[in-house]
């Protein structure tokens, strides 16, 4: 897809299905699954009783490192200017459907929450913050989503103890 200032845009794929081997295949064959993750830029591997595992190169490796630390640093630079905000508001639900459930605050508070979670992914390494943005707040809009839910969640506690709050550090 081409954009109107001439960028080219796509959706990428981690590793397809196609691209697979299996554990057994690497232990047997080593060599010619090296060369198949080199060709490729990475390989997925199946195993029966484990997750599957990614084989990649460095190179590959770090320039998705430096695609996400470079995504990341012009989305932040964009949040420091109105329209830029604008502009990542306008387009969230395109990205996020389901974000049409969060009221204006709520949405402002993911688009923080995610951009912030991509900043540390990209600087600390620290990636599991971008999916629990997206799986809490996806939550949200759920609850949002359905009057029954959002009515229970909104629910005054009354009396309910629920024990002692323990500290997170």
């Amino acid at each position: 897809m081409q954009s109107e200032y001439g960028l080219s845009m796509t959706i990428a794929q981690w590793v397809p299905e196609s691209d697979a081997v299996t554990f057994t295949d690497l232990s047997r064959n080593p060599k010619a699954v090296a060369a198949k993750a080199a060709a490729l830029g990475c390989l997925r591997v199946t195993h029966r009783d484990a997750p599957d595992m990614v084989l990649t190169t460095a190179i590959h490796a770090e320039r998705a490192a430096e695609n996400l630390t470079t995504a990341s640093r012009l989305f932040l630079a964009l949040m420091k200017q109105d329209d830029g905000v604008k502009s990542l508001l306008l387009a969230l639900p395109e990205v996020f459907p389901w974000v049409r459930h969060l009221d204006s605050d709520e949405a402002r508070e993911f688009t923080v929450e995610l951009l912030d979670a991509l900043s540390d992914a990209a600087e600390l390494g620290t990636r599991e913050a971008v999916h629990r943005a997206i799986v809490s707040w996806r939550a949200t809009a759920r609850i949002n989503a359905d009057p029954d839910r959002l009515r229970e969640a909104l629910r005054p506690l009354g009396d309910v103890d629920l024990g002692p709050v323990e500290d997170a550090e």
